[in-house]
């Protein structure tokens, strides 16, 4: 007998996402690795970003930083490496040889042989060349320990040596090969971020070895990394799977069938739970509000985001290549951004049509006064800049 798939509806998806991202206070986090397991995947493009998601979700918001660079930097229990549609992401440790699997394998073979052609266009030298460029590299790296591009070109250098990409094209530049040989190396597991030259919000960030792990069945792997984001970020529809893990739809079937997932139905239309997930979730006993950096995993962790995001909201919040930017949150629903202005003071703004009441101005406020509180005079410039964020930090 076919049993029909309960319906999750989108105040209930709001409740889950409350809950179990961390962001109702009674479920905040005592440690960035608690946050981090939380959320599967942190972003990491902009360095910022990071620190923010774990702050705004720490029940001490004021150990963020330090708490943060000692789980990245000290004791490596959270490290940052290309995962996901070829971004670069923050992961627990333990999730590292799955997300390399998953999914980097697939992408460093595209990655090195785009170089090797780039390279073979532009008259460049080949590939026994690059292999032993790349070996100089890693044998450097390991010495120092940690070092910038610059520094390891001083050891070899051969990684300063320049070749022109997509000449006579609109868009051709000129690369130089440590900069596409570390791209590549980060997306073949072998070499890592390491700390910044600057402070927590620097992008000038060091290269490292990366730590040795075991070689995953892609397979294995792959149904892994589903049930843990499902487990977190359930329900979700087939499209925002393949979306977020970037595979081949065939993939992402596969691996639902692995780990057993429960079929839903959602507003959106079929959807998918963790195996054992049915159970009615209750919300959090009170409305909550949050601001969210540029990049947030939350903000960005589905397809589709009506159900939390209105449409019209959109323009406003993200840039003109799907970024968003700083967003503010009210009882699980985007109503605004915000940002931070050179004096350091953190303003926002509600969007919303309908408006957000007295409880909710008071609740951001508060919120926006605790981020005030831990980041103090640091100045923090969102890489990807959104009109609102761009309005409110002028």
């Amino acid at each position: 007998m076919t049993r029909t798939p309960r319906h999750i509806t989108s105040p209930e998806r709001r409740a889950r996402l409350a809950l179990r991202h961390r962001l109702a206070p009674g479920t905040r986090a005592a440690t960035p690795e608690a946050v981090a397991a939380s959320l599967v995947a942190l972003h990491g493009t902009d360095p910022a970003t990071v620190y923010l998601t774990v702050g705004a979700r720490l029940a001490d918001s004021s150990s963020t930083v330090p708490e943060t660079a000692r789980a990245l930097y000290e004791d490596r229990t959270l490290l940052r490496m290309h995962g996901m549609r070829h971004t670069v992401f923050v992961f627990p440790a333990e999730l590292t040889a799955v997300v390399h699997a998953s999914t980097g394998l697939a992408v460093a073979a595209r990655e090195r042989a785009a170089l090797l052609k780039d390279m073979a266009k532009a008259g460049a030298p080949d590939a026994a060349w690059l292999k032993e460029v790349e070996g100089a590299l890693l044998t450097a790296l390991a010495r120092r320990g940690q070092a910038t591009a610059a520094e390891l070109a001083v050891d070899e250098p051969r990684l300063r040596e320049q070749f022109v990409y997509a000449a006579g094209k609109n868009y051709e530049g000129v690369h130089t090969v440590s900069t596409r040989l570390l791209k590549v190396l980060g997306v073949e597991g072998k070499v890592v971020r390491g700390r910044p030259l600057g402070g927590w919000t620097s992008s000038q960030l060091r290269w490292a070895v990366a730590p040795e792990h075991p070689e995953l069945d892609v397979v294995e792997a792959q149904s892994t990394l589903l049930h843990h984001w499902l487990a977190a970020c359930g329900p979700a529809t087939e499209a925002d799977l393949k979306w977020w893990t970037g595979w081949r739809v065939t993939d992402v079937r596969r691996a639902l069938t692995t780990i057993g997932a429960e079929p839903v139905t959602l507003d959106e239309g079929p959807g998918y739970v963790a195996a054992g997930d049915l159970a009615p979730l209750a919300g959090p006993a009170e409305p909550w509000a949050a601001l969210l950096p540029a990049l947030d995993p939350t903000a960005m962790g589905w397809q589709g985001r009506d159900w939390y995001l209105a449409p019209e909201l959109r323009p406003a919040l993200f840039d003109g290549s799907g970024n968003v930017g700083p967003t503010v949150w009210w009882d699980g629903r985007v109503v605004g951004g915000w940002a931070q202005r050179p004096d350091g003071e953190i303003v926002w703004r509600t969007l919303d049509r309908e408006g957000v009441g007295r409880e909710a101005e008071t609740a951001i406020g508060a919120a926006a006064e605790r981020l005030r509180g831990w980041v103090g005079t640091t100045r923090v410039t969102p890489r990807f800049r959104t009109p609102v964020e761009r309005e409110l930090a002028g």
